[in-house]
């Protein structure tokens, strides 16, 4: 990736990131809990330009559990978009256990480098 790539790249992301502080609190985060256990869960993979620009914070997702126990929809609710995407693709390959509907809740994750 060429040097201009980049910078334009970075720029893309300090804005949104901009973006997400002062607009995302506004929202009222709601606080329910998903009610289904968790069978199987993948940590999401920290992306390496995060890293690069030691970007850290929380993803807060919406997620929809079908009733076999797979994720059937997920929507982010909070968050960096470089985080959320890594977050979203990790929530994808969770498993919950069957239960008789749809079930939604919130799911959050902290991205904090150490990852």
């Amino acid at each position: 990736m060429s040097l201009h790539k980049v910078s334009r790249w970075v720029a893309v992301a300090t804005i949104t990131a901009v973006t997400s502080v002062i607009f995302l609190p506004r929202l009222g985060w709601s606080q329910e809990e998903l009610a289904r256990k968790v069978k199987s869960r993948v940590q999401p993979t920290y992306p390496d330009i995060a890293k690069h620009m030691n970007l850290v914070g929380t993803v807060k997702l919406e997620v929809v559990v079908a009733p076999n126990g797979t994720v059937k929809s997920t929507k982010v609710i909070g968050g960096h978009p470089l985080l959320s995407s890594a977050a979203v693709d990790a929530v994808k390959k969770w498993r919950f256990e069957p239960g008789p509907e749809d079930t939604t809740g919130l799911i959050e994750f902290k991205f904090d480098g150490s990852q």
